[in-house]
């Protein structure tokens, strides 16, 4: 029998070869918990997450972008903002807007490739764009305008039509859009979705026939619409009441308050001479971040129209035009002798600002022996969940803080109609003429003495025996308390117009009508007089002296880089030189 032979065991098989190398592990991190790089030569240290744009601009390095917004997701469809950077695949370009920084990279944003990447790409997007600077009316607070200047300042090469789009497209009752001058950020369609959560706008068509636009026959109508104006960086979308209103770059622009409710957002006034033309969201993170309402964006025409520029004496047919010192004099007479008699009321308005009601709140305490004082304001309005509150009166809050400073109970406007239906009121003492209720001004109007301090024409100023002119928040300084308790700072943006002055003066010189010592002429001097009797109230960390007088600094101011795509504001003189007649008017104080 043959012995069976073991089959042979299967040759080893050859080692497989070791696996390529791959990308160097990450280096320890220098500082534990957050990421160290190296910036244009310079180390910088930043939290996980930082992208390469947000580093730069907090090393003041100035990448340029135009999609890129820090309150937006990350579109990084413009291209603009590609750098260099040591861990770029294949060594290419990358947007520096969508990356963050990792340990140990080194960014590069100024060599020459990066420099003729933006000027290829700015070339890109002019192409098609039609320069057509001398008339669009985002001249002035153009990005591309500023970045041709920076980085092409080429003429352009090309040689054939460029192509054409829609032309002022009404979008909806606030926005106008030119669609061939838009290059597709898609900033517009990022806020309407993620912001104002509504979302109106989007990208229509493809490639070079691509537009922004809404959906069939449904308006962009949102109460937001506004802020893709502040939004677009060359001057696509165009906010319909101010297109070929005014050259921004002939223009002033003051640190104000919005006076549409009791959010108190943060604005741009931007002005000239004494016309103001539009109203900005000026960036305050705790307040309104970088946003605000179409309605409070209207506020400004109540600075322009309707204006009350001098006092009058008497009503009906007796009424007639008076100097304001005549008006003073005898608007303090017949208060004095409604005081003697008794059924002196007072009604104060919260939209005075918090210095004019304290003025007002010592006259009326001090002066006329008040133990209360009446709110009148405007009506509530509506309400959302975002910015918009019903209470649409700026410094409610200021008002009641006012008078219980001086042990004054509040009542509301309705008590006041009664009591003067019911004949317990002979005379009435108004700063500030705005009423909730149209048809309890008209039980007011009877009243024998009506003393009105008043900013714009109304029911009640047009029934005072004595109407003195007064100015609004544009012109002067000033403080609003807004719902939440937060004192915020205005500035004035003008001298008063005409005849008028703020209410704090002109309740002075009341006041030293019905025999009282006035300390205070301006506003400052107002708070620091008056403003001890606040004590024990919490106006969060307020300090008056935080936001400069105006009266001490000229120029234009540039708004805080990251704000509304930091335009700057106007370039021309904030106030008329010292010493010029209109500022020697504008500051001439009450004689009386």
């Amino acid at each position: 029998m043959a012995e069976d032979k073991k089959p042979e065991a299967p040759a080893a098989a050859a080692p497989k070869p070791p696996p390529p190398p791959g990308p160097p592990a990450p280096p320890p991190p220098k500082n534990p918990g957050l990421v160290t790089a190296v910036v244009d030569g310079r180390e910088v240290v930043v939290k996980p997450g930082t992208t390469v744009i947000e580093a730069a601009q907090g090393m003041g390095i100035d990448i340029p972008y135009y999609c890129w917004h820090k309150r937006l997701s990350v579109a990084a469809n413009c291209r603009q903002c590609l750098v260099e950077m040591s861990n770029a695949p294949g060594g290419k370009l990358v947007p520096s807007c969508q990356v963050p920084l990792t340990e140990g990279v080194v960014v590069k944003t100024d060599t020459p490739r990066v420099k003729d990447q933006q000027r290829a790409n700015l070339e890109l997007l002019l192409l098609n764009h039609p320069v057509d600077c001398s008339i669009c009316d985002q001249a002035g607070e153009c990005k591309l305008q500023d970045y041709y200047m920076q980085f092409d300042a080429q003429p352009s090469r090309l040689d054939i039509p460029k192509n054409t789009k829609g032309k002022r497209i009404e979008l909806g009752p606030t926005v106008t859009l030119d669609q061939e001058r838009c290059i597709l950020c898609t900033r517009c369609v990022r806020f309407m979705r993620e912001v104002a959560k509504n979302p109106q706008l989007g990208v229509a068509n493809r490639g070079t026939r691509s537009v922004i636009t809404t959906f069939p026959g449904q308006p962009l109508d949102d109460r937001y619409a506004g802020n893709v104006v502040d939004l677009c960086p060359v001057g696509a979308l165009t906010a319909t009441d101010f297109r070929f209103r005014g050259r921004v770059w002939f223009m002033s622009s003051a640190r104000s308050l919005c006076t549409g409710c009791a959010r108190g957002c943060n604005v741009a006034l931007d002005y000239l001479d004494t016309t103001a033309y539009r109203l900005r969201p000026r960036e305050n993170a705790d307040v309104n971040q970088e946003w605000m309402c179409d309605q409070g964006r209207t506020t400004y025409k109540a600075l322009n129209a309707g204006r009350v520029l001098a006092a009058r004496l008497g009503r009906g047919a007796a009424a007639a035009r008076a100097t304001r010192d005549e008006a003073l004099k005898a608007a303090g007479l017949a208060l004095a002798e409604a005081r003697r008699a008794g059924g002196v009321a007072v009604l104060l308005s919260p939209v005075a600002s918090l210095e004019d009601l304290l003025a007002a709140c010592h006259v009326a305490k001090e002066g006329l022996g008040a133990a209360e004082v009446f709110v009148g304001g405007r009506p509530d309005g509506w309400q959302d969940d975002f910015l918009k509150k019903a209470d649409e009166n700026p410094n409610r809050k200021g008002l009641e803080l006012a008078a219980q400073a001086y042990g004054l109970a509040v009542r509301p406007f309705a008590d006041l109609v009664a009591a003067a239906r019911a004949g317990r009121v002979g005379a009435l003492w108004v700063v500030g003429a705005e009423v909730p209720d149209a048809a309890g001004a008209e039980a007011l109007a009877a009243l024998p003495v009506l003393v009105v301090q008043a900013v714009n024409e109304g029911p009640l100023a047009a029934a005072a025996t004595a109407l003195l002119p007064a100015s609004p928040h544009a012109e002067g300084d000033g403080t609003f308390v807004n719902f939440e308790g937060r004192a915020q700072r205005f500035e004035a943006a003008w001298h008063p117009r005409g005849e008028a002055r703020p209410h704090l003066a002109l309740a002075g010189a009341l006041g030293r009508a019905l025999g009282l010592k006035v300390p205070w002429g301006t506003a400052r001097e107002t708070w620091l007089a008056l403003s001890p009797r606040l004590a024990g109230v919490a106006l969060w960390d307020f300090k008056w002296d935080s936001l400069p007088s105006v009266g001490r600094r000229k120029g234009h101011l540039p708004l805080a880089a990251g704000t509304v795509d930091g335009r700057l504001a106007g370039q021309k003189e904030r106030l008329p030189p010292e010493g010029s007649e209109p500022a020697k008017r504008g500051v001439a104080p009450t004689s009386w």
